[in-house]
């Protein structure tokens, strides 16, 4: 094999069905759940006030454009009759076993990637089912039976092409695609839907003429390594349907994090304090989503002219919580102001997390036409 460019479909053995199972709208549905009066109403899970941030929104306030992330204050404006619920991460990871139960009575290769989605391997069923679509079902009726609510599922033959088909027809949708298929509905997608993709990425691809991912399949992998470096072999693939991860059940991680970039450079210690607020509130709802234990705090910058700035501080222990862990990520940022340009992008990562590291996984081959009998 070519060491110089990605691998081939069917260059390795193998051939998995695996079905991704995502909750809609999961911290906001068990609130609606929950209370009955807010059934129908756009409503927020999160930080409300000043300086709060929406962890989560149901689908009626995402019609009014409220998302994850975003401001209290701006959720507001965009939604007056937005109705705030403060998470309750021990209900939600109630919930989050009660699924997990229905998910192990049907395979052991179990793969969560949060509370409220998973990956599964059911190229060997448990019941011996032998479709993965059926199971998918099975699944989904089992969850709303059990749960009161409702999940969207994507079944295909890789992780990648899976997690595509689950978002495809949500809320409380199933969309399979099966072998044969997935090249051209990757190629049908904007490539703003293709994972790690940003709104600066497809920027800077649209730019670059690429908008599609039959547009992205269209460059050779000499010009994606040229344009987007280290992201480049996965662009390569991603364009043509393949991934070549299992799924990994005791998969520990590394770290929890996330960052911002921003629509326009911010250059004050006032905004960047307030910004550093935002994202903490955010990365600690995940931090006790996955409960998360972690004793290394890092504080990442890229400055107005792409510079990248780290700084990180570690403890003897855990961080204890999430008033520790802004602490910690506001100490940072004082080391650094004043800083000599604006910033264009914010980060804060939680890392040294109990049994860290990763298991490599096997690869597996993109299957033909001919084998469509499996899904």
């Amino acid at each position: 094999m070519d060491s110089d460019r990605p691998a081939e479909p069917g260059e390795a053995p193998g051939l998995r069905k695996i079905i991704h199972v995502d909750m809609d709208a999961f911290y906001a549905s068990v609130e609606q759940r929950d209370a009955p009066e807010l059934r129908g109403v756009p409503v927020a899970v999160g930080y409300h006030g000043e300086r709060g941030v929406v962890a989560a929104a149901s689908y009626e306030a995402r019609a009014f454009g409220v998302r994850s992330a975003m401001p209290s204050a701006e959720a507001l404006r965009r939604c007056p009759q937005l109705h705030f619920c403060r998470p309750r991460f021990e209900v939600y990871r109630a919930v989050s076993r009660q699924i997990r139960a229905v998910f192990a009575d049907y395979t052991a290769l179990i793969e969560p990637l949060a509370l409220d989605e998973a990956y599964l391997d059911v190229t060997q069923d448990l019941k011996g089912i032998g479709s993965a679509t059926r199971i998918a079902e099975l699944i989904r009726a089992r969850i709303k039976a059990d749960t009161g609510l409702t999940a969207s599922a994507g079944v295909s033959y890789n992780k990648f092409l899976a997690k595509l088909a689950s978002d495809q027809n949500k809320p409380d949708g199933l969309c399979v695609i099966r072998p044969g298929e997935g090249v051209p509905f990757v190629a049908a997608l904007p490539v703003r839907r293709f994972h790690g993709v940003g709104p600066r990425g497809a920027e800077k691809m649209a730019a670059l003429g690429i908008h599609t991912g039959a547009d992205l399949a269209a460059r050779d992998i000499a010009f994606l390594r040229e344009h987007f470096g280290a992201q480049a072999d996965y662009l390569y693939r991603a364009a043509r349907g393949i991934d070549l991860r299992a799924v990994s059940p005791n998969r520990p991680r590394k770290s929890v994090g996330g960052e911002r970039t921003f629509a326009r450079d911010i250059s004050t210690g006032p905004a960047l304090r307030e910004t550093l607020d935002g994202i903490v509130a955010i990365v600690w709802a995940d931090i006790e989503k996955v409960r998360a234990a972690g004793r290394t705090v890092t504080l990442k910058l890229r400055l107005a002219d792409f510079t990248l700035i780290t700084r990180a501080r570690s403890l003897n222990r855990a961080v204890a919580d999430r008033a520790e862990f802004a602490a910690i990520g506001h100490a940072l940022l004082a080391e650094l102001l004043p800083l000599p340009q604006a910033v264009r992008l914010m980060g804060l990562t939680l890392s040294g997390l109990e049994a860290a590291g990763e298991a490599a996984a096997p690869p597996a081959e993109t299957p033909t036409a001919g084998q469509l009998d499996l899904f």
